[in-house]
């Protein structure tokens, strides 16, 4: 059984995901400075290989201009733009789409695409090369396959945290079948008003670091809010995955004062690249369509579920980074890779009919870092769907918003649970302090009651450690003072690196 488990440890999850609708809030100070990607179930060798098929099946779509000269010019800029993109580096490549509609599109791995209109609509290279270096942002801090692993773990419940998906299964094809494959994804192309503010701030780095003026990013995107204003149809695909904001040519260029500036023509040959667009054929209308994900639901036919009572004689566990230790009991299985560490006893979890595991005792340990951009987790708290933290007026701490937004993802994954009114407390874990809040409801695995306490931790940096105690409702006399003892037990070394920049394939 433990050989078992450890074929078990699929993705694990190095931060948690927060769903859900945005406001049109920007932040009150724009400061430039180099964000981190946030949660990703893919490695960067699996957003290369997804942008590689997806890239396929696109062009069967796409109706391409097929102009040697015109994306040859485009790789130059490319080829310009890579090197000062931060993180992976990518293959990108770039080719232009025959059609008048202003618009361009980054798939993940690096393929990028520019519409013939948007060309032609741009009035230097510095704009063009703003609106390139903009996709690139959103490649380079991997928002596509962000959205898709958000998707993923809305629908997938309590197992994906503790890195169960299946034996055999934690592979790319596993989670693609169920977030709706390549090509055209929503999912891939779809971004949120966080992910536009921070492709903009990565974008502004890239220009400037490749030599180019950033102003002419704010510049080329107040060109396309008047001329969605003139001719609406013309930037409708892009506004509807780029959801903009009125004041996002202010912000751009307030970050752009914060660089050392630069050129508005660095590769050159823009005019002769536009001159020649003139002088082809017009171009025809082309609609693409972007599929919406078909998320696939696990089910499972409740099942009873036999497992030991967690033993008197504890052990000690030792993450393998250093992060933490813990005691666990030494008749339950260990597994996990990266951050994440889940604990449970032999059957303790089972399987659903599509492959998935579902852990129904054990513990599950990881490390939180914001999901989505500071505003819209705001936003996501004034809407009190839950809300064990009162004050919703004020700012608050990043334990607070940490626990918030992890039960809040708990509660949208397992629509089953609720969080028990009044069971939010403050705890001191480790010297430091923390919150307890407990979950129940009718497991639709067991068909019985279940209670899930929640344990956050803060980090000396702000990020969190949690743990996650599951168990049916009847065992909780048997089980609760095991995952009391396990949290009493708990070490942190808040120096130990734990910013998971690799997530497990289970490959």
């Amino acid at each position: 059984m433990q050989r078992d488990h450890h074929r078990l440890a699929g993705f694990l999850l190095a931060t948690i995901a927060i769903a859900g609708p945005l406001a049109d809030l920007a932040p009150a100070q724009t400061r430039l400075q180099q964000p981190e990607p946030g949660f990703n179930l893919f490695t960067v060798e699996q957003d290369i290989e997804l942008g590689r098929q997806s890239a396929i099946e696109a062009e069967k779509q796409l109706r391409l201009l097929g102009d040697r000269n015109t994306d040859t010019y485009l790789n130059r800029i490319i080829q310009r733009l890579g090197a000062a993109a931060p993180g992976a580096k990518y293959p990108y490549q770039i080719k232009a789409v025959n059609a008048p509609e202003i618009n361009a599109f980054a798939l993940p791995g690096g393929p990028m695409y520019v519409n013939r209109g948007l060309l032609q609509s741009a009035r230097n290279e510095a704009e063009l090369a703003g609106v390139l270096a903009h996709e690139m942002a959103h490649v380079a801090m991997r928002h596509g396959t962000h959205q898709a692993s958000k998707a993923y773990l809305t629908n997938s419940g309590l197992g994906i945290l503790g890195g169960l998906l299946g034996r055999g299964s934690g592979s790319t094809s596993k989670v693609l079948s169920t977030i709706g494959g390549v090509g055209l994804n929503a999912l891939f192309l779809k971004f949120s008003r966080d992910d536009e503010y921070e492709a903009d701030q990565v974008g502004v780095q890239i220009m400037s670091n490749a030599g180019y003026d950033p102003r002419a990013m704010a510049d080329f995107f107040a060109l396309m809010r008047a001329e969605q204003g003139r001719d609406p149809g013309k930037l409708e695909q892009f506004f509807s995955s780029h959801p903009s904001s009125a004041n996002r040519e202010t912000r751009i260029r307030e970050l752009a004062a914060q660089t050392r500036g630069g050129a508005s023509q660095v590769v050159g040959g823009f005019s002769t690249v536009k001159s020649r667009l003139g002088g082809l054929p017009a171009a025809s209308s082309q609609r693409v369509t972007l599929a919406e994900a078909d998320q696939e639901t696990p089910t499972i036919g409740q099942v009873t579920v036999q497992v030991d009572q967690p033993s008197g004689t504890f052990v000690r566990f030792s993450h393998s980074a250093g992060f933490f230790t813990i005691d666990h009991p030494n008749n339950w299985n260990t597994f996990g890779s990266g951050i994440a560490v889940s604990m449970a006893p032999t059957n303790g979890v089972v399987e659903a009919s599509n492959g998935q595991q579902v852990m129904v005792y054990g513990v599950i340990i990881n490390h939180y870092a914001p999901f989505e951009g500071e505003e819209s987790r705001r936003s996501q708290s004034l809407q009190r769907n839950y809300a064990p933290f009162e004050d919703r007026t004020i700012p608050r701490g990043s334990l607070e918003d940490a626990t918030d937004d992890l039960v809040r993802t708990i509660l949208d994954a397992n629509s089953y649970l609720r969080a028990e009114t009044g069971s939010a407390q403050s705890e001191v874990i480790d010297g430091a302090a923390g919150f307890s809040v407990v979950l129940s409801g009718t497991s639709p695995v067991t068909g019985m009651d279940e209670r899930v306490p929640v344990y956050t931790r803060g980090l000396a940096d702000g990020h969190v450690i949690y743990a996650l105690g599951i168990s049916p409702g009847r065992d909780t006399n048997t089980f609760e003072p095991a995952f009391r003892r396990m949290m009493r037990s708990l070490n942190v070394n808040d120096q130990a690196a734990h910013r998971s920049t690799r997530v497990s394939s289970g490959q």
